[in-house]
């Protein structure tokens, strides 16, 4: 099977690369390389510079070749930033989705792995959030990602494209074997703004809001190893192949720790003080949100064997020592 991973060199992007050169998958990455680095780009696979915004750029790179299947993973994926430039994330996420989608059409590629995100949920009613549960996004960000998943819906009726929508939790860590040597630049995430602090290229930790309905008044958040969600990307892909049917699920370890909660295990992690700041809450953030992933241990046989926050915590540490 040969797949074509937009976003490849980025930082879920590269751990699902190598996932699938481990189990043997032909893999072209393409990567505009506006967020990804170059250097987490295996030898093994074939690197295409572009980018999802560009039709042209992607014709070129599809035509001719025998593509079985797409994972898209290249987004905007900061739902603060969102709020304050939904041109951007229309731009990147919605249009490139449908540049992508349009290509796939015309290439007669059947198969279609969607990185998708827990924010189409909005504000839970209930946790842990389950796939029943109601799609209200607070985010532009978390709207682009249920955009989407609604077109996929429809593309899979029309042309009988078939599609996984992974509704991702917190992504975190690093993989454990060292593989991945390069990080995402300028990221956002907690783990790896914490760890930054830890080694003072920050000055402290911002923590948006403390006033949140949890046990320390910060939100809660549920973090997923990012070599067990690389591992559903291509377990889904194999499902839809063989049984022939389209695949919602969540990706997320069912346990939910606070920002606190987070930062107080990396002193631990690194013996080292992590100064913190309050700061003013940000529209478009939840106070928890935790998931409910039987259906994905149902219908994929996904196993997490990675997604303890200690383990999650000292995989990144690794890198940044």
């Amino acid at each position: 099977m040969h797949i074509f991973i937009t976003g490849g060199a980025g930082y879920i992007g590269s751990h699902v690369v190598l996932e699938a050169l481990n189990r043997r998958y032909d893999v072209t990455v393409y990567d505009d390389l506006s967020t990804g680095n170059k250097g987490n780009i295996f030898p093994q696979s074939t690197f295409i510079l572009g980018s999802i915004l560009s039709y042209k750029t992607l014709s070129k790179a599809m035509n001719g070749n025998q593509f079985d299947a797409v994972i898209h993973l290249a987004a905007s994926k900061d739902s603060g930033e969102s709020m304050l430039n939904p041109i951007k994330y229309c731009e990147n996420n919605i249009i490139g989705g449908y540049n992508l989608l349009k290509s796939c059409i015309n290439y007669n590629i059947k198969n279609f792995i969607f990185s998708s995100s827990a924010s189409v949920y909005g504000n839970p009613k209930y946790n842990p959030v389950d796939e029943l549960h109601p799609l209200e996004p607070l985010s532009f960000y978390g709207y682009t990602k249920l955009s989407i998943e609604q077109c996929l819906k429809w593309y899979s009726d029309i042309y009988g494209l078939k599609y996984a929508s992974l509704r991702y939790f917190n992504a975190a860590g690093y993989d454990v074997e060292g593989k991945v040597e390069f990080f995402d630049s300028n990221s956002r995430n907690l783990i790896p703004v914490v760890l930054e602090t830890a080694k003072k290229r920050r000055p402290y930790v911002s923590i948006f809001g403390n006033q949140y309905n949890t046990s320390d008044g910060t939100g809660v958040r549920d973090f997923i190893h990012v070599t067990d969600l690389a591992k559903a990307h291509i377990d889904a892909l194999e499902h839809i192949k063989t049984q022939n049917e389209n695949l919602t699920i969540n990706l997320g370890s069912g346990k939910g720790f606070s920002v606190l909660e987070v930062i107080a295990e990396a002193e631990k992690v690194t013996r080292r003080n992590i100064p913190y700041k309050i700061e003013a809450f940000r529209k478009g953030d939840v106070g928890e949100i935790v998931a409910s992933n039987s259906l994905a241990k149902e219908t994929i046989n996904w196993r997490m064997n990675n997604s303890g926050i200690r383990n999650i915590i000292e995989s990144t540490w690794e890198l940044y020592k």
